[in-house]
């Protein structure tokens, strides 16, 4: 029972933590930068969204063709 739980936290957690990953690795966002709250956060919805997109490319570009 606790291995089933402890699979379904694991799959949770990899889903949560994939658009991080790409956001830092992809885009480069790995240092924090002091520009106050608004820009902060209007930055990292662009990059969030901008991973979304990077995420879903293929099935995007499959459905185009």
């Amino acid at each position: 029972m606790t291995d089933q739980v402890e699979g379904i936290k694991a799959s949770i957690h990899a889903k949560v933590e994939h658009p991080f990953r790409v956001i830092k690795r992809q885009f480069g966002h790995v240092k924090v930068r002091y520009r106050g709250l608004a820009k902060n956060t209007a930055q990292l919805q662009t990059l969030f969204a901008q991973a979304n997109l990077w995420m879903v490319r293929r099935r995007l570009s499959g459905s185009l063709a």
